[in-house]
């Protein structure tokens, strides 16, 4: 479940090339001693020592990425452009390192609600019914809600149609959702979400096939994943009973995919093109993939989702439609 990015200002960051590199490999350094020493002293703080993982790899990455931009550098013949480049590939970096500190910062704070375990959840196929009829989140198949968000000029329509496919994923049978997102008439992001619900009420996120387009052609399918699969793991995307203070995973891919979800209220006021509604429930959703971002979703009683709101931006994505076969 993608969340809208926010650039940092990399104006101010622009270190020389080898102060760059070797801040990097002090970061990764680093890393390496926390997450040896949590596993030696025997800490059983497994949520911390991943989240220590994670941005080990998240440094090394921006190393790669770093080697790889001043490799496409060298080859400009022009010295002013080349100079430039490499400007650039520090600028990069050191958002890079900041985006993997932020990262790291923002998981240890989850692990603090989560707490120390492992997440590792059982999904009993058994324990899933076919249906999604929890009250926050309903998924009626041929039914479609459109959503419009008209942001510094760009108009964005969002069509989330709940289609009559399944898909089998780790044994559970999910009802798929095609999320298509047009930006000023164009296609720009074309998603299949798969969710299942269990017998006590919690709606189950299991996956998504996700692809970003330019000028009709794909651009990154980064976020894509599938419970089951290479490690990935299924998360909660509504509670059966959700209480202010809940704070869950809606999903688990290390390094491409996890959102975290808190509950704030359930009894928000939502006006939106749609209409009006009480007792809705307000969810933030944070992901230490990109930290600088903080949306808060409200979904009302029988009709689900009506409004995003992006708490740094102050972008509204609202519901105007609902369709139905």
């Amino acid at each position: 479940m993608k969340t809208k990015s926010v650039r940092r200002d990399l104006t101010s960051k622009k270190p020389k090339r080898w102060l760059a590199a070797a801040a990097v490999a002090v970061a990764i350094l680093f890393a390496s001693k926390l997450v040896n020493h949590a596993i030696a002293a025997g800490e059983p703080n497994f949520c911390k020592e991943t989240a220590l993982a994670a941005f080990a790899a998240c440094q090394e990455s921006a190393q790669s990425g770093y080697k790889l931009a001043i490799g496409k550098c060298i080859n400009i013949s022009d010295p002013a452009a080349r100079k430039e480049c490499e400007k650039q590939a520090s600028a990069d970096l050191a958002d890079a390192l900041g985006t993997c500190q932020d990262g790291l910062e923002s998981r240890q704070t989850a692990c603090e609600k989560l707490g120390p375990a492992r997440y590792d959840p059982v999904t009993d196929p058994g324990n899933f019914i076919s249906k999604i009829h929890n009250p926050y989140f309903p998924l009626v198949p041929g039914t479609t809600f459109i959503y419009n968000d008209n942001f510094g000029g760009t108009l964005t329509r969002d069509e989330f149609a709940v289609t009559h496919n399944t898909r089998v994923i780790d044994g559970v049978t999910c009802v798929e959702v095609h999320d298509s997102v047009f930006t000023d008439g164009e296609l720009t992001e074309d998603t299949l979400d798969w969710f299942a619900q269990d017998k006590e009420g919690n709606v189950w996120y299991f996956g998504e096939n996700t692809a970003e387009l330019e000028d009709g052609l794909i651009a990154t399918i980064s976020g894509s994943f599938m419970a089951g699969v290479n490690g990935d793991k299924p998360g909660i995307v509504m509670k059966a009973h959700p209480a202010v203070g809940d704070f869950y995973r809606q999903e688990f891919s290390l390094g491409n995919a996890e959102d975290y979800a808190e509950t704030l209220s359930v009894n928000a006021s939502v006006t939106v093109p749609y209409g009006s509604f009480d007792h809705c429930l307000r969810s933030r959703e944070t992901t230490p993939l990109e930290p600088d971002v903080v949306e808060d979703k409200f979904y009302a009683p029988g009709i689900g989702n009506v409004l995003e709101l992006d708490e740094i931006t102050g972008e509204r994505t609202e519901l105007v439609s609902i369709v139905t076969e």
